[in-house]
């Protein structure tokens, strides 16, 4: 044979001694943030599957302990609470009531696991009776009026024990008026996980089931951005570092690669992406019709995640994922 000059490759490819040696990004527990969906019941026993998300399940108080307990004893790290809450109103005053489900919630995952971090996420739409992040008047959702109430909510949150407050209700302004009020209460060393770049996404649909938190009328296009818009992304995520966010998320995730990549290029500020319930969903969906390896391709595309930038990772297959790295 005429001897060839060229790149091998494959030789540190042979063994899986050797691919383990020179991986160049890896998953681990304190990457992945667990969501719970928490509902305000009296039926403690109350665990209901989420049809659009199989072996997600909207949890009573004591089912949501019982779960989080579970997933603790296998690694888990963290968690970000979304509340349903028994009855809803045109202002969402459940998301600020110090007696609201999702403060219940972190009041008994901190007594129970103090070292455990409950981030709370920080919106009114899931105690609105008209399903939009912010207050409504004629039919337009208010910017201004609103931070007042995100703000209450994030101090409620913070006085429960949260470790961390994630404002996701995409209203101009709103990491200035959690910050400030935070700090007013005292809560200086309370960090923001700012949803800094939400797209309006498809991708949401199993959420708003989960969460029960579908508009009523109209959409969320008005606020949360416009999917073609990846250099707007910079500007969000800019004014939020500059409002006083500490985390940067994006989402939602596998759709936004490429976003996450500009983000982690152009700020020197931890990354979290959003695996949505739409992603979830189809996975799901093909895993169980048997056209896909479930294991592989949640670990293919949470990798993903790791290589376009994300610090931390959202994800619904947190428990499977932890049950693996045990």
């Amino acid at each position: 044979m005429i001897p060839l000059d060229f790149h091998r490759g494959r030789r540190l490819r042979s063994s899986l001694a050797l691919r383990e040696m020179v991986r160049e990004h890896e998953i681990r527990p304190q990457d992945l943030i667990m969501p719970y969906f928490v509902v305000e019941t009296d039926d403690e026993s109350f665990m209901k599957e989420i049809s659009s998300m199989p072996g997600q399940y909207q949890l009573s108080l004591r089912q949501l302990e019982k779960k989080v307990g579970e997933a603790v004893t296998l690694g888990l790290r963290s968690c970000i609470l979304f509340g349903i809450p028994a009855t809803k109103d045109e202002t969402g005053s459940q998301a600020y009531a110090d007696t609201g489900i999702v403060q219940q919630a972190i009041r008994l995952l901190k007594e129970r696991w103090p070292q455990l971090i409950v981030v709370a996420d920080t919106c009114l739409c899931e105690y609105t009776s008209h399903g939009h992040c912010g207050l409504v008047k004629n039919g337009e959702v208010l910017n201004d009026p609103t931070l007042n109430l995100l703000a209450r909510a994030a101090v409620a949150q913070a006085r429960a024990g949260a470790d961390m407050v994630a404002p996701s209700d995409m209203m101009d302004g709103r990491v200035t008026a959690i910050r400030a009020a935070l700090d007013e209460a005292g809560f200086v060393d309370t960090p923001i996980m700012s949803y800094a770049v939400k797209y309006a996404s498809a991708f949401y649909g199993p959420f708003r089931e989960a969460a029960e938190s579908t508009p009523q009328f109209g959409d969320r296009k008005t606020y949360q951005m416009d999917p073609p818009n990846g250099r707007e992304a910079m500007r969000e995520a800019a004014a939020d570092l500059a409002e006083g966010a500490d985390i940067l998320m994006v989402k939602p995730g596998l759709p936004y690669l490429d976003v996450i990549r500009q983000v982690r290029d152009a700020f020197d500020a931890p990354v979290a992406a959003y695996q949505v319930s739409g992603e979830y969903a189809m996975i799901k969906a093909a895993a169980l019709n048997g056209w896909i390896d479930e294991r592989a391709v949640v670990m293919e595309s949470l990798v993903a995640f790791k290589r376009a930038g994300a610090d931390l990772i959202l994800t619904y297959f947190t428990e499977d994922v932890l049950k693996e790295l045990k």
